[in-house]
């Protein structure tokens, strides 16, 4: 059976859990708190064991299951209750479903798959729940009855597995760009048009690009959760997780490396572009972009995760554990939203044929 980290209260018993507010660890329940250098041994057989991710699972007799449905699968006994906990084989951290004790399941952070660094979730559920009920304010368009309505399912705290990527980049670029310069004479009208061929080159360096290690989680909705302050990163301790969900990566880093890649690029265009002033028109004819001196660190950031249902949809948002940041689609109300772009097109038809009186007169 694979071995587990229980963080147990010495003094009560209870789950302790990490607190954003204190940034140490606290059991809720006697309110014994632990500094996280006092916890530090929970670590040394994760720093000491290489990578080895063969587990024993528990599965019931094989007649029970269908090719291929318990692939991934592992089951967990926890130490405090004797239940058992299952999860795929990601799952680096969670609470037990019987006596809510939290656990670090240790091979999930042995040798190689040991992050580097962590950043602390800075900011609790509470704030979560704020955040979400504030991005529900002034939005128009919102269905009225959908703050009244919307169910929360589940609110979870987890750590998120991240590849950030360091690497100099450089750029050699050439743009097609115009001026035109008009006058009258007369009762003519004369238009000069003028064409360059512009270049730029130069290097750019890139600190800590994230790519998110995680399939589960949407790369567009952990993209829009950026940025993290790493100034405010630790060294990797598992006392951070206890608490909270906590997943390693399936998503590699070389398998990262191609959006990574793209983002770079994308990124060192548009620096060069915002050099190209004092024309009318630019536009890329080429460019070369190449990459040197990359590195790669894994980390884990906080994010949280809200559920809700309504009329039978599932909406999730997301908060930066960190930065507060919370992003997530909202439905529409087609009724508010037909009546707001009649008036918008009423107005704009008064102004356009305002201007066309005013052109007429002049």
């Amino acid at each position: 059976m694979a071995q587990l980290l229980e963080y147990a209260c010495p003094s009560c018993g209870g789950a302790m859990s990490f607190d954003p507010t204190a940034q140490n660890v606290k059991c809720p329940f006697c309110d014994t708190v632990y500094e996280m250098k006092d916890l530090q041994a929970y670590d040394e057989d994760c720093k000491d064991d290489q990578t080895d991710q063969t587990m024993e699972w528990e599965l019931p007799p094989e007649d029970n299951w269908q090719d291929g449905e318990a692939d991934g699968m592992r089951v967990y006994v926890c130490q405090s209750c004797g239940g058992e906990i299952v999860g795929d084989e990601t799952t680096g951290a969670t609470t037990c479903p019987y006596c809510d004790s939290t656990v670090v399941m240790k091979e999930a952070f042995k040798g190689d798959l040991r992050p580097d660094i962590v950043i602390p979730f800075q900011l609790d559920k509470k704030a979560a729940m704020e955040a979400m009920a504030k991005h529900f304010q002034n939005k128009t368009l919102l269905p009225k009855v959908f703050k009244d309505e919307a169910h929360l399912e589940d609110i979870q705290g987890i750590y998120v597995p991240y590849w950030l990527f360091d690497a100099d980049a450089k750029g050699d670029m050439r743009y097609k760009a115009t001026r035109v310069r008009t006058w009258r004479s007369g009762n003519i009208r004369y238009t000069e048009t003028k064409r360059y061929s512009v270049r730029r080159s130069g290097s750019l360096a890139f600190n800590a690009v994230p790519a998110d290690g995680a399939s589960k989680m949407p790369d567009d909705l952990m993209e829009s959760l950026e940025p993290y302050d790493l100034d405010k990163a630790v060294d990797f301790q598992t006392a951070y997780l206890a608490g909270y969900l906590a997943n390693r990566y399936d998503v590699t880093a070389e398998q990262s490396t191609p959006r990574i890649n793209q983002r770079i690029r994308i990124s060192v265009e548009e620096a060069f572009a915002q050099t190209v002033t004092g024309y009318h028109q630019v536009s890329l004819e080429q460019g070369n972009v190449n990459f040197h001196h990359g590195k790669v660190r894994y980390a884990l950031y906080p994010v949280w995760l809200l559920h809700t249902t309504w009329n039978g949809e599932k909406f999730t948002f997301a908060m930066n554990g960190q930065s507060g940041k919370f992003v997530g689609n909202l439905p529409m109300d087609k009724g508010a939203y037909y009546r707001w772009f009649a008036g918008l097109l009423a107005g704009t038809t008064a102004a356009c044929m305002i201007i066309g009186l005013l052109a007429g007169l002049l």
